[in-house]
């Protein structure tokens, strides 16, 4: 089978006699590598420096504009009198190789020396600290806390980051009602400190309750805009909460100091954030329970409050209309006591006129009169026959 090539000659055709493999080339080019260079010394600043179980070391040499992978093997590592940290600037001694597996340039440390000085980002860096310390930046007492329930949530992240993704994903899980205002930015490079610092400046010109700035993992130079100084000024003067999520767990920027919350990762910003529905329901069926709870018991009480309450009512009415229907029998006793009828049953009369007046004396007597006798049974007509 004769392989086709989409541009240069074919094999055999006036070109090489052969195609490589990737494994071929790799070696190739170990071996050109490993054979061009001897043993040299390099300057520079350690970065990102990592030690192993094993006693290897894994760092990254840097200067202003470049940047190598460095592997320090543990027999070599073993005789450098002290660790480097990142941020010191060392002398090391070493070849240039190639990793065949996955074609990676990289230098093979065979001695390192500390120069006792610290590297100029790291200078920077410690400038930087120190002015923002000294401004209160970092102050406790500057701190906001975060709004419970907030309706609506800035983040300042590219739009292209697993950051955002994460914290879409988050949220949607947590409060779906939330709204997320994205306010687009680069978050490493050149250009990504103006642009950030833009972007804080328009999160303060938007309606919303906090505001999470942040990106995904990388290198230190990938996070290095999280500690520019004009970045994190910028997000001092946020007018609204903010959470600083830059990086993974292991990765603090002076921004995650000057933020009024410092989240490990953007996906933990948003748990922060954002209350959880399922909590808050549970909280909200737990009250509604009590709160049910509560009013019966309430109304338990109350109601037998007012059952003894209605029995000393209704036994203190027993009481008065007792009382008074004593005192009524007493007055009635008094008043029959006096009445006329008491005298007529004694065998008195009580002569009436016609019209129902008393005749009492004498002279009202007059022959021919009649008038009524009232006695204690009824009432006898009578005449006057004559006078005396």
């Amino acid at each position: 089978m004769t392989l086709s090539l989409p541009f240069g000659p074919e094999p055999g055709a006036d070109g090489p006699e052969e195609v490589w493999s990737v494994a071929e080339l790799n070696k190739a080019a170990k071996s050109m590598v490993d054979a061009g260079f001897v043993p040299m010394w390099v300057r520079g600043e350690v970065t990102g420096f990592r030690a192993y179980q094993s006693g290897h070391w894994y760092f990254d040499l840097k200067d202003e504009t470049a940047k190598v992978r460095c592997t320090m093997w543990k027999s070599a590592a073993q005789r450098c009198p002290e660790r480097p940290v990142d941020g010191a600037e060392v002398f090391v001694l070493g070849k240039p190789s190639i990793w065949e597996e996955k074609g990676e340039f990289s230098f093979g440390v065979q001695k390192l020396l500390l120069t006792n000085r610290v590297g100029q980002q790291q200078q920077e860096l410690e400038r930087v600290k120190a002015a923002l310390a000294r401004d209160g930046l970092f102050d406790a007492a500057r701190k906001r806390t975060l709004p419970a329930f907030p309706a609506t949530i800035a983040v300042v992240t590219s739009p292209d980051g697993a950051a955002l993704r994460d914290i879409v994903r988050v949220a949607r899980q947590r409060w779906p009602a939330v709204r997320l205002l994205l306010v687009p930015t680069r978050v490493q490079g050149a250009e990504a400190g103006p642009e950030l610092v833009r972007a804080l400046q328009l999160v303060n010109e938007l309606d919303c309750d906090c505001c999470i700035v942040g990106r995904g993992g990388g290198s230190k130079e990938d996070l290095a805009v999280f500690n520019d100084e004009l970045v994190c000024r910028a997000l001092a003067k946020v007018r609204v909460p903010t959470i600083a999520a830059v990086g993974h767990e292991t990765d603090v920027s002076l921004a995650d100091f000057v933020a009024d919350v410092r989240a490990a990762t953007p996906s933990m910003a948003a748990q922060l954030a954002l209350p959880d529905r399922a909590e808050v329901s549970g909280t909200a069926a737990s009250l509604a329970e009590r709160l049910s709870g509560g009013l019966s018991r309430h109304t338990r009480v109350v109601g037998e409050r007012l059952a003894r309450t209605g029995d000393r009512l209704e036994s203190a009415m027993f009481e008065v209309l007792t009382a008074h229907r004593h005192a009524l029998e007493r007055l009635g006793a008094q008043l029959d006591a006096l009445s006329p009828l008491r005298v007529l049953e004694r065998g008195y009369a009580i002569p009436v006129a016609t019209d129902g007046a008393l005749l009492r004396g004498r002279a009202a007597f007059t022959p021919g009169r009649r008038f009524d006798l009232r006695l204690a049974d009824g009432v006898v007509r009578a005449r006057v026959e004559e006078g005396s």
